[in-house]
């Protein structure tokens, strides 16, 4: 029960770190607004999932090590966006390799699933993260 008094309000203040408040204006107040990647962490997820759906129903040993691989990467990479928003490195790299990978599987098959979805979303967030890199950097 304690577990859920302290997590609820972390789900709630959209991922800002709090601490114990010392004065009677409430229980937490926030410290740092550290910004999460949600769309960085949901590529991951995406990705992992396809390598657990790939081996469920095809067997395939392959896709489970290269789902995990990439979306335990992916997921790294979201970890890096969430803690410095100009560190994309990671993502930009694994998002760019499956890009290529997958799109090249699309290509030659002409099957959307799971191909072209895992190409299409690669292409999305090597977009997005593009455009991260092409804005001015923030002063701190």
């Amino acid at each position: 029960m304690f577990s859920y008094l302290v997590l609820a309000p972390l789900v709630f203040y959209n991922s800002s770190v709090l601490q114990p408040a010392d004065g009677p204006s409430g229980w937490f107040e926030s410290v740092s607004n550290m910004s999460v990647d949600w769309v960085g962490y949901g590529y991951a997820a995406l990705v992992a999932s396809g390598g657990v759906m790939g081996y469920v129903k095809a067997g395939s040993v392959p896709s489970l090590a290269a789902g995990l691989l990439f979306g335990g990467l992916a997921g790294f990479g979201a970890y890096q966006i969430s803690n410095d928003p100009n560190n994309v490195w990671v993502s930009l790299a694994t998002s760019g390799a499956l890009a290529g990978i997958m799109g090249k599987r699309f290509y030659a098959s002409k099957k959307f699933m799971p191909a072209g979805l895992v190409a299409g979303a690669s292409l999305l967030l090597v977009g997005k993260l593009g455009l991260t890199l092409l804005q001015k950097p923030q002063e701190s």
